[in-house]
């Protein structure tokens, strides 16, 4: 399972991918949660995180993903971060597109959320370009969703 953009390739995180870049790429805790819970349930692979690899580089330049498997609305959370030396380039819009229509395609979603804090305009821009709409904002953080899907 992999996705494949202009620019990069995004592959999921598991045991195998995680042992062929952890030298190479800072691993945050959430990396390490998701790990975990592959050990316990093998098919969330794919709604756990995805590592952003630049083509060119072939250096793993950030992660993507969502935050656990589709619930029963067929919702699934998405979440995002590119390394600061790759920011301003559109990698993360990129990236983030890909796995939005990668989920999208499963037919196991039908709605894509995601939050990011007022003053990150990075993550705002992000979303807006993938074609988020907000939906409220509280606390200091705004909500967003992507438009509902309609099968005809």
């Amino acid at each position: 399972m992999k996705i494949k953009t202009d620019r990069l390739l995004i592959v999921p995180c598991t045991a195998e991918s995680y042992n062929a870049f952890s030298d190479k790429y800072e691993m945050g805790p959430h990396i390490e949660m998701h790990l975990e819970e592959l050990k316990n349930d093998i098919k969330s692979i794919g709604w756990g995180v995805w590592f952003v690899i630049h083509c060119d580089s072939n250096l793993v330049i950030g992660d993507v993903g969502f935050k656990g498997k589709p619930n029963d609305q067929k919702t699934v959370e998405i979440g995002y971060g590119i390394n600061s030396d790759y920011q301003n380039n559109g990698f993360a819009t990129e990236a983030v597109n890909g796995i939005k229509d990668w989920a999208l395609s499963s037919n196991q979603v039908d709605k894509i959320v995601a939050e990011c804090a007022e003053e990150n305009v990075a993550s705002i821009r992000v979303l807006e370009k993938i074609g988020m709409s907000r939906t409220y904002s509280k606390d200091g953080f705004i909500y967003w969703e992507n438009p509902q899907r309609v099968d005809s």
